[in-house]
């Protein structure tokens, strides 16, 4: 029994060692967003910039549209893919509450209050999980 358990989970993600693979390049892309020199090459010319690395087409339509949620869908993982936030000048509470559909406002309050509410998300399948 692997994490494939909690794959009915809603708004869950899975991160698994098949996703780590197929995300290699896309994580490897925003690692280098680490670097200055970099940033500023994407922010001049996001497409050419993401040209030059081996993404697929998915992943680089993924990225243009900040659709993080989908960058993970694509092998991504949350730890790089905030470097993609920061280098737009969003702080990691404006990234991960868009992720959740909340304003970094409510996404604050949210775990203040204990996270995200367990009513409705829970398995589907194993509803006691």
């Amino acid at each position: 029994m692997g994490i494939e358990i909690f794959a009915d989970i809603p708004g869950t993600r899975m991160f698994d060692a098949l996703a780590a693979s197929r995300g290699y390049w896309l994580n490897a892309f925003c690692q280098s967003l680490m670097q200055a020199p970099n940033r500023e090459r994407f922010k001049a010319d996001e497409r050419g910039f993401l040209d030059e690395w081996p993404l697929s087409e998915e992943q680089k339509q993924a990225v243009l549209a900040r659709d993080l949620n989908r960058c993970i869908d694509l092998g991504g993982n949350i730890f790089f893919l905030v470097k993609i936030g920061a280098t737009d000048g969003a702080s990691v509470q404006q990234v991960v509450g868009s992720m959740s559909g909340k304003t970094a406002d409510e996404y604050h309050a949210m775990m203040v209050a204990g996270g995200r509410p367990i009513g409705g998300n829970r398995s589907i399948v194993h509803p006691e999980r």
